[in-house]
């Protein structure tokens, strides 16, 4: 459980170090904020394109090879990001980045197999503390290091930081067999199947993506908001905002308890309203510090907790396909977080930090609504409705 936790860290920090840096980049290229944040926007498009393409091949192939060799893509384009010459460039090396740091998503399902069933909530909320963590460092880390050097150090230590990751998975991840070998067109293609006739994982997909929406225009925007009057920040100061989302990597390991103990509709609904909570703070926060730091925390307790709770029922459908069940759930994550970061980097250049506010809250609020049609339905969580022919595969 520490190899997972600590790799899924490592990982998906490559996706976070960009954004406490958005004004920094802006001003080393000379381009203008909105630009500047679609940097995040093109790292999480290159996230979906590996999830689409690289996360099913856990199902086909064994996945300690290939966890390696996207660990060895990652090390090659974080080296080309630190060393980018134009934002053209910045942008096609940060693709590379995000799809490449799929890797995470190969190693949760990875480690659900390996749990026990009756503790797969608990295993996987304990992973996503890691990678939580990773998340709260990458910010703090990056604004740190761009305070004393330039934002572009970050992604030469974080290219090292892949190098160690590289030796330390080689040697403690076990190399099981492949659960579904097959051709890789017909691997994609019974994805879609999955996608299509399982309501579960397509309902808990959309609840991800309202989510991952949320938080993702938070944090694309909220660069902009603390360099800014009244606050006028520093990156040190911005990238240590990142600690107060370690609220969520609390709750992440509280979720996954509460699913084993079949509590995940009232958390589904709790987490959801956390969100828009943390939004009116943030809300108010355009003028008052507390008022951020709240709505920081708050969101992020309910983003994590609602991932956490999705991952854990998602993976209890389809044992011999949960690299695959990963790729419908995590593409719409990333549709969510896409939508999310540009929209919000569009609003904010027009309407500012209130319009990004009043974005969050109204996909909250339509997300909750989801929520409730389907809220006394039943949500079979712990047990897999599988097609005859797959049972006997299982």
């Amino acid at each position: 459980m520490i190899v997972f936790a600590v790799a899924a860290g490592v990982s998906v920090a490559n996706l976070y170090y960009i954004q406490p840096l958005l004004h920094s980049v802006a001003r080393d290229f000379g381009v203008s904020s909105t630009t500047a944040g679609l940097t995040v926007t093109v790292t999480q498009a290159g996230y979906v394109l590996g999830l689409v393409f690289v996360v099913p091949l856990g199902d086909m192939v064994r996945r300690k090879p290939l966890v390696l060799v996207m660990v060895g893509a990652c090390f090659a384009s974080l080296v080309l990001s630190g060393s980018s010459s134009t934002m053209p460039v910045l942008m096609a090396a940060l693709v590379v980045v995000g799809l490449s740091s799929v890797v995470v998503q190969i190693l949760i399902p990875f480690a659900a197999t390996l749990a026990p069933e009756a503790e797969r909530g608990t295993v996987v909320g304990r992973i996503m503390s890691g990678l939580l963590i990773g998340i709260l460092l990458a910010r703090t880390v990056s604004g740190f290091v761009a305070q004393f050097s330039s934002w572009r150090t970050i992604y030469i230590v974080a290219s090292a930081l892949m190098v160690i990751l590289a030796g330390f998975l080689a040697k403690n991840l076990p190399n099981l067999v492949a659960s579904d070998p097959q051709p890789y067109g017909r691997l994609l293609s019974s994805t879609l199947q999955i996608a299509t006739g399982d309501p579960v994982i397509r309902r808990r997909s959309l609840f991800g993506a309202a989510s991952f929406c949320m938080f993702s225009a938070l944090w694309t925007t909220l660069a902009f908001l603390l360099s800014g009057p009244p606050f006028h920040y520093s990156s040190l100061t911005i990238g240590l905002f990142g600690l107060a989302g370690a609220g969520g990597a609390l709750m992440a390991s509280v979720a996954g308890r509460l699913v084993d103990r079949s509590l995940e509709k009232p958390l589904t609904v709790a987490m959801l309203v956390a969100s828009i909570i943390g939004f009116v703070f943030l809300l108010v926060g355009s003028e008052h510090l507390w008022s951020v730091l709240v709505g920081i925390v708050v969101l992020d307790v309910g983003t994590q907790g609602l991932h956490v709770t999705n991952q854990a029922i998602i993976y209890q459908r389809r044992p011999e396909a949960r690299s695959r069940v990963t790729t419908i759930y995590m593409v719409t994550f990333f549709i969510g977080g896409t939508i999310g970061s540009s929209g919000a980097s569009v609003i904010y250049g027009y309407l500012g930090w209130n319009g990004v506010c009043g974005f969050g809250i109204l996909v909250g609020v339509l997300a909750l609504l989801l929520a409730a049609i389907p809220f006394f339905r039943a949500e079979p969580g712990h047990q897999s409705p599988l097609p005859r022919d797959t049972q006997a595969l299982t």
